[in-house]
């Protein structure tokens, strides 16, 4: 009786964090507040009593029936390396085919474009660019230029992006790693459940994330860091039975992928695993097994593909800012960050920028976006729960609530619960709130949430299975969910990523079908939104058809128009929908800034 009572309760809690949309909603007419019942609940409840009423009624003929189709499930889910492979390209043709509903994704974050940049880069055969003559007017968000015009976030991403580039498109890429990411975590889960609730697993993985996820549908990242963390995770197990090299190779390529991707956060979950590790080594000593064979199997090449990969690590870094010690995020912090990076940080002083667009992202809204204040660090955290709640679950895994105490409390799920902790932990006293930072920890998460359903399957009601109903609930709500975003045309619940600027997209359009190589100036209007950013380039400025710039200083216009003299100078001053191109008025003096 009290989980009767606690689920609702704990049902009701969760879901005032657990969702963008929020319960109580200004009426921007009146300035009142009125209480919001979201249609999403409704939803969950009525398919809940769906199954329950099912498992009520006529529980011998819904058991019969799911037992038919789990036969053939079980079935397929044994033959381990079919479903993997099922699984990768059950990913790659549903987003193909929903092509025609969710468009590929135009880039419109800064980050995005940064990662776009270094995919750019590393598809001319270059990790960093030269510093251009004419950087001042060029100048871009996330993108270092002294000592090398190169983004400033670790290679993984941007590896994958290049491979897109090769193959015709950088979404290609994009593609390719979250079907990847899908199957990678059905390989961990395969080494920590059954075979059909591994697949079950990698299924809800492939729903979540591979259609209607910013993690399919954007350039920001996500799915390499998922594959890093489902490849250390998985490799584990498997040492500790086999004692093979391969596992040993994956393991090492997983922490070089985190490494890569998500440094913090992947140090963060490398510390648990690292401790299991070594207690099993130690034990093996213990053992009748010759010391030597783990050693040599497991040890040796594990710490050679790690050695590799921070060689690699500090020559990366040497090419892109001088330094084998300096990573170029630590550089473009440097640069130009005055807000800190963890809750306790003060703000330094603000620092001078050449442009008024970076005044405004750096010293305006950076600072203010957070000051110190326990106020503030509510807030971040409440940003963090709904975001991450949008992004890793959905509304009908509130019915999995009464299983997850039993998950969280099983012995077999003590080291990934550690590692959900440790990753958790670090990632809230991040300032900032982007859920793909939490990335390492999907494979976790869709651990603990399947064996959630397992415990949840065997609870009771008068003799009744409704914590199989319930459970069977859950899985139907979110292909459910992942049906009604295709439906409405939703490549994103947070609605940060996919359609990018129309208006700068039509553009880049106009201009690639018009004869010449074409300069285009921006001149951004009073009080325009410092995110929505015009001014990005690829990796090689002088030979590109199309560049944009900055409109800065006289002086500094006139060298970029002595620069270059072969261009059609337009100017551009961006607004909503606006797509209209004048040629740039040479004689004219423009505001200063």
């Amino acid at each position: 009786m009290s989980n009767e009572i606690g689920y609702p309760v704990a049902a009701w809690g969760a879901i005032q964090v657990w969702h963008p949309r929020i319960f109580l909603e200004m009426n921007s007419a009146s300035g009142s507040t009125m209480l919001q019942f979201p249609t999403e609940i409704l939803v969950v409840l009525i398919v809940a009593l769906g199954f329950i009423s099912l498992s009520l009624f006529a529980p011998r003929s819904a058991e019969n029936f799911f037992r038919r189709f789990g036969s053939g499930f079980t079935k397929l889910a044994e033959r381990k390396t079919l479903a993997i492979w099922l699984l990768f390209f059950f990913v790659i043709t549903v987003r193909l085919a929903l092509l025609p509903r969710l468009s590929i994704p135009i880039g419109g974050i800064h980050d995005e474009f940064s990662y776009l940049l270094m995919g750019d880069t590393f598809t001319h055969g270059r990790l960093a660019n030269p510093t251009h003559p004419m950087w001042i007017s060029f100048e871009t968000f996330h993108v270092n230029w002294i000592p090398t015009y190169s983004s400033k976030y670790p290679p993984a991403q941007g590896l994958v992006l290049a491979i897109g580039y090769l193959l015709g498109h950088p979404w290609i890429g994009v593609l390719l790693g979250n079907a990847a990411m899908a199957a990678a975590i059905l390989w961990m889960l395969q080494a920590w459940l059954p075979t059909r609730w591994a697949f079950l697993g990698g299924i809800l993985v492939a729903l979540k994330f591979g259609i209607a996820s910013y993690w399919m549908n954007s350039y920001w990242g996500g799915a390499v860091a998922a594959t890093g963390g489902a490849l250390v995770l998985g490799a584990l197990p498997r040492i500790a039975r086999s004692v093979e090299t391969k596992d040993a190779l994956l393991m090492g390529l997983g922490i070089a992928l985190l490494a890569n991707s998500r440094p913090f956060e992947g140090f963060l979950f490398c510390i648990p695993i690292a401790g299991s590790f070594f207690w099993w080594l130690a034990g093996k000593s213990k053992s009748r097994m010759p010391m030597r064979t783990p050693i040599r199997n497991v040890l040796v090449p594990l710490a050679a593909v790690m050695a590799l990969s921070v060689a690699f690590m500090g020559y990366y870094n040497w090419r892109l800012t001088g330094h084998a010690a300096v990573f170029p995020y630590v550089l473009n912090a440097r640069t130009y960050e005055s807000a800190g990076l963890f809750l306790w940080d003060h703000p330094r002083e603000p620092l001078h920028y050449n442009n008024e667009q970076f005044e405004e992202f750096y010293s305006g809204w950076e600072l203010e976006n957070y000051n110190n204040s326990w106020r503030d660090v509510w807030r971040v955290t409440a940003e963090k729960l709904t975001r991450s709640g949008s992004t890793y679950f959905w509304w009908g895994a509130l019915l999995l609530l009464p299983g997850l105490p039993f998950a969280f409390f099983d012995r077999k799920m003590r080291l990934p619960l550690a590692i959900f902790l440790m990753v958790t932990v670090g990632f809230f006293l991040v300032i900032w709130s982007m859920p793909h930072y939490a990335a390492p920890l999907t494979c976790v998460i869709a651990l603990l949430l399947v064996q959630a359903i397992r415990h949840l399957r065997t609870m009771k009601v008068f003799g009744r299975p409704v914590g199989a109903a319930l459970s069977r609930a859950a899985v139907v709500l979110l292909a459910v969910d992942m049906a009604l975003g295709v439906a409405h045309g939703v490549c994103d619940p947070l609605s940060w990523a996919c359609t990018g600027d129309p208006s700068r997209a039509a553009i880049v359009e106009k201009l690639s079908h018009t004869p010449g190589k074409h300069l285009v100036i921006v001149r951004y209007p009073e009080g325009y939104n410092v995110h929505d950013d015009w001014v990005f380039n690829g990796a090689e400025i002088d030979s590109a058809k199309l560049l944009w710039a900055r409109e800065t200083n006289p002086q500094q216009n006139q060298r970029l128009f002595d620069y270059f003299k072969d261009r059609q100078i337009w100017l551009i001053q961006p607004e909503e929908d606006n797509t209209e191109l004048i040629p740039y008025p040479l004689a004219a003096t423009p505001q200063k800034h």
